[in-house]
């Protein structure tokens, strides 16, 4: 038995948009109100916090992340801004650091070629000058290519592979290959590099992941230890949510898949249709406009998407798969009738299989989306990196093309189950950067509401794993106690779609931060999963 009384601040409940107070017994939302009702209760508590004035509001989900990538990004070289020279620099500071005999992998991610003079990623031969002989594997942005070091294809083995280009850069099946090899470490190591991934999560006020597993980025093991040390609270830390991209072919393919990883919410997530636009090989309708002579690369045809999702319903488990481009939501959408066909209609839309992504959806395909009970899982922090008239999708796609990408309004208009995600560490743990890049759009039609974004990202990754039954995602009484406490400068609620601010809980709306361009982020204070702390800086 314990409890903790919040009380002097701003809750935000729909159940009380003006509560001022909220008490949390034995992992429960057991009373929200006033505070003079909070302060007849403090003798009866084991713990008052003092908000102060801060916000509790419900936790956030990420519903799309690579915790090992993340970790291991982390430690290694933020390439992130950096330029041609720059990453080379990088590079060889780590070279000069290492002893002649210490031959692990010099590991970096973030770099993007699409503003560097050069136009062109770093070669072989430079990172065979910078690291000395040293294996180097640098990851693009999107970590859908890389470039590698003569050393690091040798431990690979990947001249002879799909994928593998002379000047070091690595797509495919010779990316996989690499990331193979880049991501290998010893089961001690990887139990910390999780820890350090879910404390930065938790630290962001992230309460619960999806992740997207999937045998180049991590193995069965792995994710079968996250499934285990974070099923309970008592971690102390974030719920792992957990998704196996590995393609089945029968529904005893999938059945003993989901006996092999207990807790298991879905077969796929980063089960690859297609690629990335940066790395140009995300599958399009039409060639890239900086690239004519080409559309990208399928990585599933309808049949095997047919057989995964017919396979994975008869298992009474949720498929998920990674898409970019129309031409692979084409296919995508083609195999799923396909299994519609077979399954019926009915079973594939109650079973709620989910895209990834899902950047290029027109009106024809956003409709079979809806008959077909979809739910997508996507990104907007990439429309706040990528687009825009200069951006790296106008670049890739012309501006026309571009401009029609991650159109979240038309899908929270249709009724589209939508949960927001990172893909961290494409980019990083950061909610509200996400809730503020939905809303602020670089297509004006396409923003959607603050309230309606800050959904998506709390109950919305609930719903989409099929975990909201208990009220998870919401702060009312009787809801798990998810939540995460905020310090923000203002306090307001949003009067309409486009920016147009109150700072009166208008209509019983709750409060939320002011996400405008000019604010600084909220500071989160404390994460609480169940009523256990994960991340505390009230002290």
């Amino acid at each position: 038995m314990s409890s903790t009384l919040y009380r002097h601040g701003v809750v935000h409940s729909p159940a009380d948009p003006f509560a001022e107070a909220l008490l949390v017994e034995n992992g429960v939302v057991a009373w929200l109100g006033s505070d003079d009702t909070a302060d007849g209760l403090v003798a009866g508590v084991d713990e008052v916090v003092e908000l102060g004035g801060a916000l509790v509001a419900p936790a956030f989900v990420d519903a799309h992340v690579h915790l090992l990538e993340t970790a291991l990004a982390a430690a290694g070289l933020d390439l992130t801004g950096a330029d041609l020279p720059g990453v080379l620099d990088a590079v060889a500071a780590v070279a000069a650091q290492r002893g002649a005999g210490d031959r692990r992998v010099v590991h970096g991610t973030g770099w993007d070629e699409g503003a560097w003079p050069e136009g062109r990623p770093p070669t072989r031969a430079e990172l065979d000058a910078a690291g000395q002989g040293l294996p180097v594997y640098l990851a693009r942005v999107d970590v859908h290519s890389a470039v590698v070091s003569s050393a690091l294809a040798d431990l690979a083995g990947l001249r002879d592979l799909p994928g593998w280009s002379q000047d070091g850069l690595v797509v495919g099946a010779a990316h996989h290959a690499a990331r193979d090899v880049a991501l290998a470490v010893d089961a001690r190591e990887r139990t910390a590099l999780y820890r350090d991934a879910l404390r930065r999560a938790a630290a962001a006020g992230i309460v619960a992941v999806h992740e997207q597993s999937a045998p180049h980025v991590d193995t069965r093991d792995g994710l079968r230890e996250l499934l285990t040390t974070t099923a309970d609270a008592a971690s102390a830390l974030p719920l792992v949510v957990g998704y196996r991209a590995e393609a089945c072919v029968t529904v005893d393919d999938a059945r003993a898949l989901l006996a092999d990883l207990p807790g298991l919410t879905g077969i796929g997530g980063d089960l690859n249709v297609d690629g990335s636009l940066g790395s140009r090989t995300a599958a399009l309708r039409h060639p890239y406009a900086d690239a004519p002579g080409t559309s990208g690369t399928l990585h599933l045809t309808a049949e095997q998407i047919a057989n995964h999702v017919t396979a994975v319903t008869r298992a009474g488990s949720q498929a998920g798969f990674h898409v970019i481009g129309d031409r692979a939501l084409d296919e995508l959408l083609l195999g799923l009738r396909a299994a519609a066909d077979v399954e019926g209609s009915a079973a594939i839309a109650a079973a709620g299989h989910r895209i990834e992504h899902a950047e290029m959806v027109d009106a024809h395909s956003l409709a079979q989306i809806l008959l077909l009970g979809l739910r997508l899982s996507v990104q907007p922090a990439f429309d706040a990196t990528w687009g825009g008239p200069d951006g790296m999708y106008a670049a890739r796609l012309g501006r026309g093309r571009a401009a029609a990408l991650n159109p979240f309004a038309d899908l929270a208009a249709a009724g589209v189950p939508l949960a927001l995600g990172s893909d961290t560490p494409v980019t990083p743990f950061d909610p509200w950067g996400g809730v503020r890049a939905a809303s602020a759009h670089r297509q004006a039609d396409q923003r959607i509401s603050v309230r309606a974004a800050f959904r998506a990202a709390t109950r919305g990754g609930w719903r989409l794993a099929g975990l909201d039954h208990s009220g998870a995602g919401e702060l009312r009484v009787g809801a798990p106690a998810h939540l995460a406490v905020w310090q923000a400068e203002h306090l307001v609620v949003q009067a309409s779609r486009t920016s147009t601010w109150s700072a009166d809980a208008r209509a019983g709306s709750p409060l939320l931060p002011d996400l405008g361009p000019d604010e600084p982020a909220p500071q989160c204070l404390r994460t609480v999963r169940a009523g256990v702390v994960l991340h505390d800086t009230l002290g």
